[in-house]
């Protein structure tokens, strides 16, 4: 596998693992809170993300964290927090509007807003190529959404919930992606987050509790474990060696893992939008993963 196509390959894997959330809890957990379920996810997948970074700093009796300048201190709590704000406003969304529609707007958002953003913070102004698949793969989640939607029409405040989750994942990828210029390690940067954001969910979590029943205890592993640790992991390792908005546009696999895993697992079914518009995102997918001619002076 080339350098250049690996770290395509590691967040379109992490993007599978998010897609896996919806599944996992509607077979394990489908009558507990959203809000309980957003917290104990973060809670455990955000221990585990910050013992492993941890692990070889203590060995190394090395904490550099606790000397970093304030304002890479504000870097990861501006990251935490974007982490957290994300579980509320997802499940507030798709709660509002349907995990259909709340999951496209949410996951269609994102790279936009990180891309915008990105280019107001930074000045780095998205290339061609991100913003033609970026257009390609959101016209087939606004497709998704509104085939998905036709028996069930969004609500305002919900679809508003949605777009405000996109953001808070646009404001996480931008805050791990300024930790990994700053020379941050991958495992580190995403363990420094998750690890506060695990700190900030324990309250919710002491509210909310946490989900029963074997179901429930076996949803909250997986989505700690596999959709939370393993998956932000893999984000994070890709993240180094892409742009954010890039990075944004492939994670668009989730809303696609998520709809065929729908399918074969929960026996959902899809109609002829819905077939088409994940043949856009499929493609808009493509136009990134594939490689690019090396053009000096030409961003891709």
């Amino acid at each position: 596998m080339s350098s250049s196509v690996r770290p395509v390959v590691l967040v379109l894997l992490s993007a599978v693992c998010f897609g896996s959330t919806g599944t996992a809890v509607a077979l394990g957990a489908p009558e507990a809170p959203p809000l309980a379920v957003g917290a104990a996810r973060i809670a455990l997948g955000g221990a585990l993300l910050a013992a492993v970074a941890a692990g070889p700093l203590l060995r190394r009796g090395a904490l550099p964290a606790l000397s970093l300048p304030p304002r890479l201190l504000g870097v990861v709590a501006v990251g935490a927090l974007g982490v957290v704000a994300y579980q509320p406003l997802f499940f507030a969304g798709t709660r509002s509007s349907g995990v259909a529609v709340g999951t496209v707007v949410a996951l269609g958002s994102a790279p936009l807003v990180t891309g915008l953003l990105a280019w107001l913070l930074t000045g780095a102004r998205p290339g061609r190529r991100w913003a033609a698949a970026t257009a390609v793969a959101v016209a087939g989640l606004v497709a998704l959404a509104a085939g998905s939607g036709a028996s069930g029409g969004a609500t305002p405040l919900g679809l508003a919930a949605s777009v405000g989750a996109g953001a808070s994942y646009a404001v996480y990828t931008l805050a791990v992606k300024r930790l990994l210029d700053a020379g941050w390690s991958s495992l580190g940067s995403v363990g420094a987050v998750f690890g506060l954001a695990a700190l900030l969910s324990l309250p919710v979590l002491a509210v909310t509790g946490a989900p029963a029943g074997a179901g429930g205890l076996a949803a909250v592993l997986w989505l700690g474990v596999v959709t939370t640790a393993v998956a932000y992991a893999l984000f994070s390792a890709g993240l180094r060696h892409l742009a954010a908005p890039t990075v944004a546009t492939l994670t668009l696999a989730e809303p696609l893992t998520a709809t065929l895993l729908g399918l074969v697992v929960l026996g959902e079914h899809l109609g002829a939008l819905q077939t088409a518009a994940l043949l856009l995102i499929a493609t808009g997918l493509a136009v990134l993963a594939a490689p690019a001619r090396r053009r000096t002076g030409v961003p891709a």
